[in-house]
């Protein structure tokens, strides 16, 4: 093998972490857009990760991501089988009465075992670490949810280009 060769292959083989530098002025924001349990804790381990780094993090609320701050329906996310396919079940299934029911029983059962707290818990211990949560103005709007409907933890209702501005130089996760 000729130097050359050996060269490549060691580039190949080397790992690309990326190098942020000392700035620990890094901020994430996390937009959080679906209202099922199994698209809830995506982005909450992401905002919990950050904030065990330092990272400043902002998580935006809109359309069905409000599901998670709604005081109604945030301890009642589903984990529906329909459409799913990542279910790894069969989708003529899915439809049947007490399917959702199940799925979500199963999921929960799994994130137990894991020892994750429920979403209510999860958002407060953000919280507790220095996370801001906002929810979107349009989608309040859409759905009639004022602030009293919110999780308590919410700063604000905001709107889309208040969100922007805050993001400005962030990482911006959307989910």
């Amino acid at each position: 093998m000729t130097q050359t060769e050996e060269a490549t292959m060691a580039q190949t083989e080397e790992k690309v972490i990326p190098d942020f530098g000392d700035d620990t002025d890094r901020k994430l924001c996390i937009i959080c857009s679906k209202g099922t349990l199994d698209m809830a804790y995506p982005g909450l381990v992401l905002a919990n990760a950050a904030l065990m780094e330092g990272i400043e993090v902002n998580m935006f609320f809109t359309f069905w991501g409000l599901d998670m701050l709604n005081k109604k329906t945030m301890a009642h996310l589903k984990a529906t089988p329909v459409g799913n396919t990542a279910m790894h079940m069969p989708q003529a299934l899915s439809p049947l009465p007490g399917m959702t029911a199940m799925a979500t029983h199963m999921m929960k059962k799994e994130i137990d075992k894991l020892d994750f707290p429920p979403v209510d818990e999860f958002l407060q211990q953000i919280v507790d670490a220095g996370g801001h949560l906002w929810a979107c103005k349009m989608s309040a709007d859409m759905m009639d949810l004022e602030e009293d409907d919110m999780f308590e933890e919410v700063e604000d209702i905001i709107g889309a280009t208040d969100f922007m501005n805050m993001s400005d130089g962030a990482q911006i996760i959307f989910i």
